[in-house]
Formats: C-alpha cells, sequence, structure tokens
C-alpha cells in the first residue's frame, strides 16, 4: 500500500440507505486511503451494493456524509462523484456488448496512452480488440469492464462483484492487477467480493457487513490468519472485535 496521506480519500460517516424507504445499510463508517484496497465482504443481502452505490451517488442515502477527496458529495448525485474521480464498476459490468473492446474503452477516455495501459495490463484484450464486448469471455469482460474504469483515471474504483460469473481461477488472475494498479497509481479501491479467502490476500484492510451493518474489521492478512473472525462475522452477525 502507497498512502501519501494519513487523511483518507474516501471517507463516509453513518451513512445508511436504501430502497422505497426500506434501510438495507445502518450507521456505516467506512474509510480508505490513497493505494490502499479495502475488501468489502458479507453474506447475501448484508448491504455491499447498496453501500456502493449510495457512495457512488447512484442513490438516495437517508443519512450520513460523504467526502471525497476533501469535497462533500451530495446525495444521489452521481456526476459530482465522478468528477471527483470515483469510478464504479457494477456487478453486470455495463458493457455496450454491441460495440469492440477499442470502442468501449475510447468512449471511456479518449488517451490513447491510458487505453494502451489497459492493454499492457490485460494483454488479452490487445488481442480482442475488434471482438464485439457481448461476444467476449465472462473474464474478458470483467477484464473490459475494469479496462474502462481505468482509463477514466480514477481517484477510487468500486469494484462490485469482481468475480460474478467467474472461476476462481480467473479472479485469481485479476486480483494481482488490481493489487498493481493501487500500488503503482495510489489508487483507492474498495472491492466487494464473495471469495474471501482471495480478496484478504489482496487487500490491506477489510470490513464485513451483516444485516446492513458493520460487524468486523480489522487488517487483512490479520483476518486472513484467523478466518473463525470471518466465519463467526458472516454467522452470527453480531459486531466481532478485531483485535
Amino acid at each position: 500500500m502507497n498512502t501519501t496521506s494519513k487523511t483518507p480519500v474516501l471517507s463516509c460517516s453513518g451513512l445508511s440507505a436504501g430502497y422505497a424507504g426500506a434501510p438495507v445499510i445502518r450507521d456505516v463508517d467506512l474509510s480508505v486511503h490513497r493505494g490502499e484496497i479495502l475488501a468489502l465482504l458479507g453474506p447475501n443481502g448484508a448491504g455491499k451494493t447498496t453501500t456502493l452505490l449510495a457512495l457512488a451517488g447512484l442513490i438516495n442515502r437517508a443519512d450520513g456524509s460523504i467526502t471525497l477527496d476533501g469535497n462533500t458529495l451530495r446525495s444521489e448525485h452521481s456526476r459530482q462523484a465522478a468528477g471527483h474521480g470515483l469510478v464504479l464498476v457494477p456487478d453486470d459490468r455495463a458493457l455496450f456488448t454491441t460495440l469492440t473492446t477499442y470502442e468501449n474503452l475510447k468512449l471511456a477516455g479518449r488517451k490513447k496512452a491510458k487505453i494502451d495501459g489497459v492493454f499492457d495490463l490485460f494483454p488479452r484484450l490487445r488481442e480482442r480488440t475488434s471482438v464485439a464486448a457481448g461476444s467476449l469471455s465472462g473474464g474478458e469482460q470483467q477484464m473490459l469492464a475494469i479496462g474502462r474504469a481505468l482509463v477514466q483515471d480514477p481517484t477510487v474504483l468500486l469494484i462490485d462483484e469482481l468475480s460474478m460469473g467467474l472461476a476462481p481461477v480467473i479472479v485469481e488472475q485479476l486480483l494481482p492487477v488490481i493489487r498493481q494498479v493501487a500500488d503503482d497509481t495510489g489508487t483507492a479501491v474498495i472491492l466487494v467480493e464473495q471469495h474471501v479467502r482471495l480478496a484478504l490476500q489482496a487487500a490491506d484492510r477489510a470490513v464485513v457487513l451483516a444485516h446492513g451493518a458493520e460487524v468486523l474489521s480489522g487488517d487483512a492478512k490479520e483476518l486472513l490468519t484467523h478466518p473463525e473472525r470471518i466465519e463467526a462475522a458472516y454467522l452470527g452477525g453480531d459486531r466481532v472485535a478485531a483485535e
């Protein structure tokens, strides 16, 4: 992790949000520094995706504050978040399936050097520049979704369900690239991932949500050596002290 400041680049305090007036997350506090990967973990329905959508300004928040690079973000204002460098890779990847790999990247960022940088990170995409995104494999589509986010030169990168529909071996190939991006560029990353062990191996810190609330947080490598804490957080849902 290459942090250049003790001040988080992104933080939220008391974040509460949901849908149609029904709360999904309650009083969530998160922070991430430049060059840091924060793994956001938890069972299905814990509120992980809702947290990312609230941070990105894509859903209304009922309470709480969000600060990005010194700027206070308004609720449900995704353009403001994007304007300050927050980029979301959604769980459905949201690619333009009829456009080619190269066209998807060019729409997101017109600087050739940025696109070439993506091809350096994902050589497979260089071989598939003229292939429609809808014809790519699942792993290639995820590479393209991440690459499209990277050409936007993010300050903070939010990745929702990296492994969605992918074999673990593909996830094992993708996570080191995310680690490299964080280390080399100072991009802060919040990563939602169901493969807990793989996520902890790549991350600096981890937060576990259950029933919409934070129940465990701590150093990722420390938590990796104490899987019983993760299991208790997933199964019990009561706050577990991270020693």
